[in-house]
């Protein structure tokens, strides 16, 4: 199986499966000299590990992450950094039911279509327990950008919980901390606390959005046409297990916008510098961040993994009934929050560093 690689300077290639005996990535690219410790990685891993709540698969992983090679006395060398995250509560015999069944929602019967070989064992190498390894590997991006960039915060949080969306005007940046589905309305936490309750107790799931948003990005990262900064984001995002749908900025919405409506008008600053009247375009202009927050939004299909009664095929093509067992989240946006943080950080180190390659950080001057 290929093409288990992104990035083009800050490479980040993962390997392991839902029910091997580990997964992890490596990396190649990170630049020498940046101070990384397990400890700091784990800080990002524990807010994606499952079992947390009653909201979350009960899987219980501690996913401890180690590093193997690419440190050297506290930082990086610039060698490829090997990080493994051990699986400790796999239960396989949860799946030997559907073995031969294909669930409806899931990649098993494309992977028996392309491949003539699937491992029904939490859906082997597309299950989301591989974002445990993006997880990870965007801990040493944001260690990098944090010497590179140190103004640079990305945060990401839930906007929308089945068709229940969050009320902006009570947008709370400190809020998103305090809750179990990382939102930054208190309200809509508590409304949808039993939303999902219910849901998950009826045995069913709901979809959810995401919005992840990069604060201090420079201007003049990504390039035009192939190397585009949204062209890049938009890839990595829609990498994400069950992810359907993404924008950047406005977004689909923009189509229902005049220009003049949708243009973000630029004025010069105090400082210096051009400032803009809005942001529309989510910080991305022909594919080149403009210096604004660069804002990204993904759409998280239902967990097609329920309990409910549903109709599919064998292998040998015979009509079947599935109930699909096992521990699983009712929501999976709840945990894909921190996995597209670690995407963006990816995202925006690699293109600070092919940027850095390309012009050295010169710009063309204002005023």
């Amino acid at each position: 199986m290929s093409l288990n690689t992104f990035g083009h300077l800050f490479r980040v290639t993962t390997w392991g499966e839902s029910h091997g005996p580990a997964l992890g990535a490596t990396i190649d690219g990170c630049p020498p000299g940046v101070p990384v410790t397990a400890e700091a990685l784990q800080h990002w891993l524990d807010r994606r590990k499952p079992g947390q709540n009653k909201y979350t698969t009960q899987r219980r992983e501690p996913d401890a992450v180690e590093i193997l090679s690419g440190m050297y006395e506290g930082v990086t060398t610039g060698t490829p950094i090997q990080l493994a995250i051990q699986n400790t509560d796999q239960r396989s015999k949860d799946y030997s039911e559907i073995a031969e069944k294909f669930r409806p929602g899931h990649a098993d019967i494309t992977y028996w279509q392309k491949y003539g070989i699937r491992d029904p064992r939490g859906g082997g190498r597309s299950s989301a327990r591989e974002t445990a390894a993006r997880v990870a590997a965007g801990g040493v991006a944001r260690a990098a950008l944090a010497k590179m960039l140190p103004d640079l915060s990305i945060t990401g949080y839930m906007v929308q919980m089945g068709p229940h969306a969050i009320n902006r005007e009570q947008f709370d940046w400190d809020e998103i901390a305090r809750n179990p589905f990382w939102t930054p309305d208190a309200d809509a936490a508590a409304y949808w606390a039993g939303y999902l309750d219910t849901l998950r107790k009826n045995g069913n799931s709901c979809g959810a959005v995401i919005e992840v948003v990069a604060r201090g990005v420079p201007a003049g990262l990504g390039a035009p046409i192939y190397g585009k900064l949204d062209t890049d984001l938009a890839a990595a995002m829609m990498s994400i297990n069950a992810v359907k749908g993404v924008e950047i900025g406005e977004g689909m919405a923009a189509a229902a916008l005049t220009g003049e409506a949708n243009a973000d008008e630029i004025f010069m600053g105090n400082d210096g510098r051009p400032v803009f009247s809005s942001n529309h375009a989510g910080g991305i202009l022909g594919g080149i961040s403009t210096g604004q927050d660069v804002v990204v939004r993904f759409a998280v299909k239902p967990t097609s993994s329920i309990l409910k009664p549903r109709q599919t095929i064998t292998k040998s093509g015979k009509a079947a009934e599935i109930v699909t067992k096992g521990r699983h989240d009712p929501c999976v946006g709840i945990r894909a929050v921190p996995v597209g943080e670690a995407m963006m950080a990816c995202v925006i180190l690699d293109h600070l560093l092919l940027d850095r390659g390309q012009t050295g950080g010169e710009r063309g001057p204002i005023g």
